[in-house]
């Protein structure tokens, strides 16, 4: 009998260690889990913009046959693309 009541107290114990291991490995799987934190709308502005020809500058040089080129203007194409600013943070 004394057999049989040690047996049920190891048991027992055996039970509310493995019931504790359970919660606190859900604790903390729940505070490792991926959180999604993204900003306000309000903080985050995209402009689409359109393809359009600029103006760009190239200052002057000198060659490696030691000849003089002046800096000049040339136009250049920008491709489409998204513009996004982000807002004051506050």
């Amino acid at each position: 009998m004394i057999n049989g009541l040690k047996k049920a107290a190891a048991l027992g114990a055996a039970t509310v260690a493995l019931a504790a291991g359970a919660v606190v490995g859900t604790v903390g799987t729940a505070s490792a889990a991926p959180q999604d934190h993204r900003p306000p709308e309000a903080s985050h502005h995209c402009v689409k913009v359109a393809g359009h020809w600029a103006r760009q500058w190239h200052p002057a040089f000198r060659d490696r046959h030691h000849r003089w080129h002046p800096g000049q203007w040339t136009r250049v194409w920008r491709p489409a693309h998204q513009e996004c600013h982000r807002g004051p943070r506050g």
